[in-house]
């Protein structure tokens, strides 16, 4: 018996381990974090956000995300993520955040043929590593209390999120 398909087999199947080993997964880790964002922070209380304009979606945004910190006027990681009608995503924003930007979180359809925008905010270093879906994951989460004065925060009337929703689909649009 011949060798030599013994070898072609042997060097077929090592190029297609090397190519499976190669490919990565589109979802960041913990430790992935860690890396690409080092933490020294320039200013007492200092922390990053993920930041993305208009990425095609959430690994892009995340892998393709500057490594600066927040500016001190700002407290809250924002997230808006749009999608179409089967939930694919069309664009996803994130940047550092006041407390007023972050007031109104949630989702809503913004067209009849079923696309949807959710947005929501969090408290922490990069803690929006993954994009609001639905209105489960469309929160404001928060480490302390956000108002000491008894004072809640409220979702706004219809007109304004209606507003909201057309700035958005007109800033998309162009």
């Amino acid at each position: 018996m011949e060798t030599w398909p013994t070898v072609a087999w042997a060097l077929l199947l090592t190029a297609i381990a090397e190519r499976v080993r190669g490919v990565q997964s589109r979802e960041f880790t913990m430790k992935d974090i860690v890396q690409l964002h080092p933490s020294t922070t320039p200013h007492p209380g200092g922390f990053k956000c993920f930041t993305c304009q208009d990425a095609a979606d959430n690994y892009e945004c995340n892998r393709w995300a500057p490594d600066v910190y927040c500016p001190r006027d700002t407290r809250y990681c924002y997230t808006l993520h749009m999608m179409d009608s089967r939930g694919d995503s069309i664009s996803v924003t994130k940047r550092c955040a006041t407390l007023t930007e972050c007031q109104f979180t949630g989702c809503a359809d913004i067209t009849d043929n079923g696309s949807q925008v959710c947005s929501s905010c969090c408290e922490g270093n990069i803690c929006n590593l993954l994009v609001p879906q639905n209105n489960s994951s469309a929160i404001f989460s928060s480490k302390s209390p956000v108002v000491g004065s008894g004072r809640r925060l409220h979702t706004p009337p219809m007109c304004y999120t209606c507003i909201i929703i057309i700035i958005i689909i007109i800033l998309t649009a162009v």
